[in-house]
């Protein structure tokens, strides 16, 4: 049995720990951008003060950002089951690709007088198949050795790939134009929660995701043998921890979540499979997993950041002369201080026993 006191430690200095760590890169990505404010001679608290109205100022506003954090619950949790556990697994965008494909072909197959019942079909096939796409590369890291980055970074130019050719052979909606899909079933699109915001019940579901994982890594044998082997291969080893059970068990997890995140986009947003599907969510997802250290409340603090972000950014170039460009300046900051956590997994994996 393996003791889970150590595992559910936590007090005040350890909280503060965290709050510190999930701010850190944020409040430096703040000064940097005040600073490339005040090299062009715009006000920074004015526009700082334009961005947070932007993205929190009114129901229709918040109604946005949320809808821009949704796919990023789903890659940021994807992302940190198997950084936690020291395997970098940078495969979550194609696994999110080809589960909104997965989705969207149920979706607009099916019978329609299945009714609102195609939605479970098309999340559980969206599912299976990011579990399948992510399952290949666990395997090959457990029982081979191959490396996980190489091997997650060039299945998902091969997902681009099959995606690009079914939606623009197979697939192809011949009503709609090039590059989508047919329009799912009305009953299959998921219901709208604030309209005519595009915010859907995906957001609830990707709430779910956060709490499970929460539940997983905090009061479970295997998120807790999950971490340890992150911390330690060779001490989990020592303890009778099987190492390839536990990287393809994070690995298939991953893909299980990532399926049902690009499902729950597909049904929910789009209504339908497109080119240009995800606009990097699963890169994005690292960047979410990292600002977040693995931590659900991390997670969501930085689905929410960045999906402010992403909808206050475009709107805020209505209002001023700043170009969209400062978005990318904060995001871009963030993401590099957020890394720091990077050094840390690097470390993990060179314990990897021999």
């Amino acid at each position: 049995m393996v003791d889970m006191t150590a595992h559910q430690g936590g007090g005040g200095s350890e909280l503060f720990s965290r709050g510190f760590g999930l701010a850190f890169p944020f409040l430096v990505a703040i000064a940097v951008s005040a600073l490339m404010l005040l090299l062009i001679g715009e006000n920074p608290f004015d526009i700082f003060t334009l961005m947070a109205n932007e993205g929190f100022g009114s129901q229709r506003r918040i109604s946005a950002t949320l809808s821009a954090a949704t796919p990023l619950l789903f890659t940021g949790v994807a992302t940190a089951v198997c950084f936690r556990s020291g395997v970098f697994n940078v495969g979550v965008e194609g696994a999110f690709v080809l589960g909104g494909l997965a989705a969207a072909f149920i979706g607009f197959t099916a019978p329609a007088e299945w009714g609102a019942m195609i939605i479970l079909p098309a999340f559980l096939f969206a599912m299976i198949v990011g579990a399948f796409w992510l399952y290949v590369p666990g395997v090959l890291l457990a029982r081979l050795d191959v490396d996980e980055v190489v091997s997650t970074l060039m299945l998902n130019f091969v997902a681009f790939g099959i995606s690009g050719y079914l939606v623009n052979g197979p697939l192809l909606s011949e009503s709609s134009g090039n590059n989508v899909t047919p329009l799912v079933h009305e009953a299959a699109q998921l219901g709208r929660l604030l309209p005519p915001s595009t915010l859907h019940a995906g957001f609830f579901l990707g709430l779910f995701c956060l709490a499970a994982y929460a539940f997983w890594t905090r009061r479970t044998a295997d998120g807790f043998e999950a971490e340890l082997v992150g911390l330690n291969q060779r001490f989990s080893r020592a303890v009778g921890i099987s190492i390839p059970s536990v990287i393809i068990m994070v690995m298939l997890l991953s893909g299980i979540v990532s399926g049902l995140g690009g499902a729950s986009h597909a049904l929910g947003q789009l209504h339908r499979f497109s080119e240009g599907f995800s606009p990097g969510y699963g890169f994005t997802g690292m960047a979410v997993a990292l600002l977040g250290r693995n931590n659900a409340f991390g997670i969501l603090f930085g689905a929410v950041l960045f999906g402010a972000l992403a909808s206050a950014g475009t709107t805020v170039q209505l209002f001023s002369d700043i170009p969209l460009d400062l978005v990318n300046i904060i995001e871009g900051t963030v993401m590099i201080f957020a890394v720091v956590e990077l050094g840390r997994i690097t470390l993990f994996r060179r314990r990897r026993a021999t």
